[in-house]
């Protein structure tokens, strides 16, 4: 499958991330601590920055929140956590940004929702705050969700189509009121002077099928990037799956500049889990590289014995484990593919496939896994430490492929 040119002709800088035009697309994700908890929210940042995620939204709902933004981004920089930081204001962000300098200095981007900037005085807060945007020297996030459209215009849209000879479905004129809130807020934040490379948009809904033409909509009316996200995705597979199907029809179209997976987590689970399914989208399509991948059979009734299955788990997690020391020490790693097969019908072919792989015998085949290094056999395993004599050919493959930066210096 060949992807379509990536859509968004502009780029605009997020802190230091480039977003936009031929850039890679950008992961980001939020906290749901309460962010007035700084050393929560900085420990959560740091966590998610950590796991990938290059630009991190907290929420800045309060006087105790938008104060303890300049604590959060001390205590990063602190620790040496440097991924900008963006602000998620609704309702009171005009006063917010107003009346704490410092949060706004120290945010790298404002995200305003136009459908709740405030009633009647709408425009007039929506230009405050893209005022202090060009203040401070910040981009601006328009980010419309269906949960919370501005109901004024949703009303004007509805009863104009009410009254059209040939009226369009209320779900056609509700798409065509986010789309219209957006580009209209966009070109609102213009008229105030912000930078047309300093606007970013989103439209979020919950379904998959509307998330993908609202966003094919957008893509042929606007050149500015675009961030992807399934609001409300869900808990769990349902989240991840909804969220792989409508962001990988978008960026196979080429839409789409930045991406969010708004999984709900586990009560006290683990937040960073949205990071690296977004992206796990990515990478299965080719579009970014994060960590080595593992193909591995799903098993039949040749493989009764599970020893191929909990391999298959040991190496990946090895692999992951093993990522945040070879991510420095041996860059391009992020491109190994390592196959775990669990029988001889497809396994020597998926294993020559892959930059390493093993063909495990099924439950009645001849006990040997031969191993294949760039598609050629390198060596047969037996016994009992085929794990541990497999994991010492990988990093052996590592070390050789993919070698230290200064071991590339000190080679010329």
């Amino acid at each position: 499958m060949s992807f379509a040119p990536r859509r968004a002709t502009v780029t605009a800088l997020v802190g230091t991330v480039p977003v936009g035009s031929a850039h890679p697309v950008v992961v980001q994700s939020m906290t749901n601590t309460d962010t007035a908890d700084a050393a929560a929210t900085a420990a959560q940042v740091a966590a998610l920055a950590t796991a990938g995620s290059q630009i991190v939204r907290v929420t800045v709902n309060n006087d105790e929140a938008a104060a303890a933004v300049p604590e959060i981004v001390a205590r990063l920089a602190d620790q040496g956590v440097t991924v900008p930081i963006v602000g998620d204001f609704h309702y009171n962000g005009h006063l917010l940004l107003a009346k704490y300098p410092a949060c706004a200095r120290a945010l790298a981007k404002y995200r305003i929702n136009p459908g709740n900037v405030g009633g009647k005085r709408r425009d007039e807060n929506f230009r405050t705050i893209v005022q202090l945007a060009v203040e401070h020297g910040k981009p601006v996030r328009i980010g419309v969700n269906w949960g919370s459209l501005d109901q004024d215009l949703l009303t004007q849209m509805m009863d104009e189509n009410a009254r059209a000879g040939s009226p369009r479905t209320a779900k056609d004129v509700y798409m065509e009121a986010m789309l219209a809130s957006a580009l209209r807020s966009a070109e609102l934040a213009e008229e105030t002077g912000l930078g047309h490379d300093r606007i970013l948009i989103s439209a979020k809904v919950s379904h998959v099928p509307d998330l993908v033409e609202v966003y094919e909509r957008l893509a042929a009316r606007c050149d500015y990037p675009l961030h992807l996200g399934l609001t409300e995705a869900g808990m769990g597979m349902k989240g991840q799956v909804a969220s792989a199907a409508a962001l990988s029809i978008l960026l196979a179209k080429g839409i789409g500049d930045t991406i969010r997976v708004s999984l709900t987590p586990k009560p006290n689970g683990d937040r960073t889990e949205e990071v690296l399914v977004a992206q796990q989208i990515l990478q299965s399509l080719g579009l970014r590289s994060f960590a080595p991948q593992v193909t591995a059979c799903p098993g039949c009734g040749r493989t009764t014995s599970s020893f191929f299955q909990h391999m298959a788990e040991d190496i990946q997690t090895y692999l992951r484990e093993q990522m945040p020391v070879w991510k420095q020490t041996h860059p391009g790693v992020e491109t190994m593919h390592v196959a775990v097969m669990g029988c001889v019908v497809n396994g020597p072919g998926e294993s020559k496939h892959a930059n390493l792989g093993i063909s495990l015998p099924g439950t009645f085949e001849e006990p040997k896994a031969p191993v294949y290094v760039d598609g050629k056999l390198f060596t047969t395993l037996k016994g009992d430490r085929i794990v541990q004599e497999f994991l010492v050919i990988l990093e052996e493959y590592v070390a050789r492929t993919y070698p230290a930066p200064a071991l590339v210096g000190a080679a010329g």
